[in-house]
């Protein structure tokens, strides 16, 4: 899997328009999927931390980080935007950041107090996605307008794979 930097390099344009969704109202906001003990899927609110090194995220002591700690597969989608159905998707793997100085960093650029119990995970990228249904918005005028959709897949995650069997 890509890092957000790797993606970013491969695909700018689509990157700069993932980030400017993920990042419409200042900082960064999305809803995070993580797969559940049972195989089910659990769905959070979250503040993803965009770098031109990588994409990141906080999490507390929760359900969520303890499914990314056991099985890292996450998906992460963008807030709708207010005048529009326009939206962001990237999935992949969360992997805990265990070096001090960039943990530091970003804690430090971010405020993350001290006091919480948080970590902060890296997010790695297998496929991403940008949506634009422009401002007549997803219904019902998408059969006069359809959407238009960028996606792009990691290469060397996705050797021989079709994409439909890459986001499942």
């Amino acid at each position: 899997m890509a890092s957000w930097s790797e993606f970013a390099a491969a695909e700018p344009a689509l990157a700069a328009g993932i980030r400017a969704l993920l990042q419409q109202y200042g900082p960064g906001m999305g809803y995070l999927a993580t797969v559940r003990p049972d195989g089910g899927p659990r769905v959070h609110p979250v503040s993803p931390v965009i770098t031109d090194q990588g994409l990141y995220c906080f999490v507390v002591g929760s359900p969520k980080r303890r499914d990314l700690e056991r099985d890292g597969r996450y998906a992460l989608h963008s807030y709708p935007p207010e005048d529009n159905d326009d939206e962001a998707y990237v999935s992949g793997h969360a992997t805990e950041v265990h070096d001090p100085l960039v943990v530091a960093h970003l804690a430090d650029a971010l405020r993350a107090s001290t006091q919480v119990d948080w970590r902060l995970f890296e997010l790695s990228i297998d496929v991403a996605m940008l949506r634009r249904h422009g401002q007549t918005g997803a219904i019902p005028l998408a059969i006069l307008m359809p959407p238009v959709t960028q996606t792009w897949r990691d290469p060397a995650a996705h050797l021989g794979r079709p994409l439909a069997a890459a986001m499942s």
